[in-house]
């Protein structure tokens, strides 16, 4: 193979080739390494290249496979990891300078997970600090741009996972949602991004375990990849508190998409708590939902008036950033972005009473939820109201929707996301077309808590009957 073939291969392709020893993993390494050095430049979604670390663990790959006998899932597939996620003897900054030459000693359960299905970690990629955001710029880093469009974000916070996918520099990279830092990038750069059911995943150093909607996740460019990384990935963990009990399912053969969908109900939302969505864009999605209804799926539009979980998302978030960050800015504060900065402060003017009230609200948000899965078996809707927005937008000015000023970014941009961090339930993005302005956007998927499977499945579906995987930005286009 040649390496703009290898780059363009899917992880499920690339393992079964090594595999079958048509492809040593140490050839797919240098495949990489080559198109990261070629690419990122300018798209800047690399911290650091782990490029010692990943021919350790390409070498050993090529060591099991000369030993013969059963071989790991992900035998020498390249991958990414989020910065925000520890990785043993690579640096780990959380782009921040508070954690700027921070090596941790031990992998995060999730890389521990991916090292020994045989996956080759190549490096760290873009966040912004703490994940903060959902523009991909930090004081350490710079900015993170998207390969379809560099005047553009990747979205965020997992933007450097999204940036390398859509532009080819791996095919696999662990992001963390806590509001819909998976999502929101793999929508904007066209790729998949899947948030669990919470505690599938687990995350075993969330700050606040018990109160958690932090969700480390698979993103990939297919849904059969994001299946397998999944697969992977999931299972219960003694420091996450969410992930006691929760059953596997076969991921991916839910990601072949087979049978029919008769008898299953699927409630369409085209807003959620928004005034405001790109005609385009729904139009897109719309094509989207209509597919599921060829393969025999009841669409039930949901009409209901919905508040905007925004402002109790941000009284529990920034309530937090406070309780972290608050003793580092003496030392810091200087060095650290404006738009955290500016959230702690924020948060300091929130009362005991207050957080009370944003948990509680949660509370009641998961039992509306849930009572809407009484009534169908699915949730349907877009992803983002539009686009990615300008890389270089003022975070606290209003955006445009469809020629139209719209709110402030987390208020009208992304309110399909975060409702989902707050209440648990599993949600898949796909990507659904490229739009006028040649950048993709995203339709996405929730499903009721457990029903990853079931998602995977409905993706898969949405896969077949509107392939994109063969889409490349111009950036990488041959």
């Amino acid at each position: 193979m040649t390496n703009a073939q290898i780059m363009r291969s899917t992880a499920v392709d690339l393992a079964a080739r090594i595999k079958a020893g048509d492809l040593p993993p140490t050839d797919v390494l240098d495949a990489t390494l080559a198109h990261i050095e070629t690419t990122n430049p300018a798209l800047n979604a690399f911290i650091t290249i782990s490029e010692d670390r990943a021919r350790e663990e390409a070498k050993a790959a090529e060591a099991l496979l000369a030993r013969g006998g059963d071989l790991p899932p992900l035998l020498g597939v390249p991958y990414t990891v989020k910065d925000l996620v520890d990785t043993e003897g690579v640096r780990t900054t959380y782009a921040s300078a508070i954690m700027e030459h921070n090596v941790p000693n031990r992998d995060a359960i999730v890389v521990a997970r991916m090292k020994a299905a045989g996956a080759v970690l190549v490096g760290k990629v873009s966040t912004p600090e703490f994940g903060h955001k959902p523009m991909n710029e930090s004081p350490l880093f710079g900015r993170t741009l998207n390969p379809w469009d560099l005047s553009r974000t990747s979205g965020g916070s997992s933007g450097g996972s999204a940036a390398a996918l859509a532009s080819g520099m791996a095919p696999l990279s662990i992001g963390t949602d806590a509001g819909g830092s998976i999502r929101i990038p793999a929508a904007c750069c066209g790729v998949v991004g899947m948030k669990g059911t919470l505690g599938l995943v687990p995350h075993d150093v969330a700050p606040d375990g018990f109160g958690n909607f932090s969700n480390n996740g698979p993103m990939a460019r297919t849904v059969a990849d994001a299946a397998l990384m999944l697969s992977i990935m999931a299972g219960p963990h003694p420091n996450d508190p969410h992930s006691h009990g929760l059953p596997k399912d076969d991921y991916v053969g839910a990601a072949r998409g087979m049978g029919d969908l008769s008898g299953v109900k699927i409630g369409w939302l085209s807003h959620l708590g928004n005034e405001l969505i790109d005609p385009e864009i729904l139009e897109a999605c719309i094509r989207r939902r209509d597919a599921l209804a060829d393969r025999g799926a009841e669409i039930v539009p949901f009409d209901e008036p919905f508040e905007n979980t925004e402002p109790y998302w941000l009284v529990i978030t920034q309530s937090l950033w406070v309780a972290r960050f608050e003793d580092k800015l003496a030392e810091f504060g200087d060095r650290m972005t404006p738009t955290l900065l500016r959230g702690i402060e924020e948060g300091r003017t929130y009362s005991a009473v207050e957080l009370q009230r944003a948990i509680t609200f949660r509370t009641q948000l998961y039992r509306r939820v849930q009572s809407w899965f009484e009534r169908v078996d699915f949730l349907m809707m877009p992803t983002l109201s539009r686009t990615a927005i300008a890389a270089d937008h003022d975070f606290y000015q209003p955006i445009t929707i469809g020629n139209q000023t719209a709110g402030g970014i987390r208020q009208t941009w992304y309110p399909y996301t975060h409702p989902f961090n707050m209440t648990g339930h599993p949600a898949i993005t796909v990507p659904c077309g490229i739009m006028a302005d040649g950048l993709p956007a995203g339709v996405q998927i929730v499903g009721p808590m457990m029903g990853d499977g079931d998602i995977i499945r409905l993706a898969a579906m949405l896969e077949q009957a509107h392939p994109w995987a063969h889409l490349w930005p111009d950036l990488v286009a041959a």
